[in-house]
């Protein structure tokens, strides 16, 4: 179940829940993953924002936005890394109501290493959520 943290400069986003939601439910149509509770009520986005003077480039501007999208190891191929970047970089705009901010964020993805991945106190491996989801979805 992925999360994303975004930090951007304060008052970048109106409706801050409202991009949040939308970029959890983007990373979950690039995971190809169920819409089951297992899924819906444990993939996360949450906007942080900053005083534009505690980020800075090297050349001194304070007006990018990053993106830190966890998932669990081997959960995006390729082509799924390329789409959702892309998708989270247009979210991004849009929701800044900013078509040049698309070109001032930036993602990162990281995988979390088998049993790196923790909800309701247990660390799964990523055939423990395999398992899991079958068995919630009655495919056991």
């Amino acid at each position: 179940m992925p999360m994303l943290d975004v930090y951007a400069p304060k008052g970048t986003f109106s409706d801050k829940h409202a991009l949040a939601k939308e970029l959890a439910e983007t990373i979950m149509r690039w995971e190809k993953v169920p819409a089951i509770p297992f899924f819906t009520d444990n993939t996360a986005a949450f906007i942080h924002e900053l005083e534009p003077d505690s980020f800075s480039t090297a050349g001194g501007g304070s007006s990018s936005v990053r993106v830190h999208v966890t998932t669990n190891a081997g959960a995006l191929n390729r082509d799924q890394q390329l789409g959702l970047v892309k998708d989270i970089s247009a979210l991004i705009a849009k929701a800044a109501k900013d078509a040049s901010l698309a070109e001032r964020t930036w993602v990162a993805l990281t995988e979390a290493v088998p049993g790196g991945w923790a909800i309701g106190g247990h660390a799964y491996t990523n055939e423990e959520i395999v398992q899991t989801v079958r068995k919630l979805l009655g495919k056991d």
